[in-house]
């Protein structure tokens, strides 16, 4: 089992920054990656970010690259989601997830463990 603990949610203007965390805990070394996703009101879930936490290899769902950046910290067991030039549509509740599987990781399936999420709202 791992427990995924996520933080940093809030409301910020359109243009602000946020900078989310996730605390991993239990079985951590068996997973393999760990992601971000995001669900808005009326939308699908969504892999936002994810990254490896061996290699530190990362991908991006195209809607956030250049302003979101994805971090680990091994010692930690920690994962970061820097999010700056936040936009409105960027609204949803995001989630912490992780992942046993290598094939899959970048695709956003075989995520099986999901923290609680946190709400970010990027409002004027």
């Amino acid at each position: 089992q791992v427990q995924l603990v996520e933080s940093g949610g809030g409301l910020v203007q359109p243009g602000g920054s946020l900078r989310l965390s996730c605390a991993a805990s239990g079985r951590t070394a068996r997973q393999y990656a760990m992601g971000w996703f995001r669900q808005a009101p009326g939308k699908e879930r969504e892999l936002v970010a994810a990254i490896t936490w061996s290699a530190g290899s990362t991908t991006y769902t195209n809607s956030v690259k250049g302003r979101f950046t994805i971090s680990r910290d091994k010692v930690k067991d920690t994962v970061a989601l820097q999010m700056n030039s936040l936009k409105p549509e960027d609204t949803a509740v995001y989630y912490c997830a992780s992942t046993l599987y290598s094939a899959t990781w970048y695709t956003g399936r075989g995520y099986d463990y999901w923290g609680q999420g946190t709400q970010v709202t990027v409002s004027s």
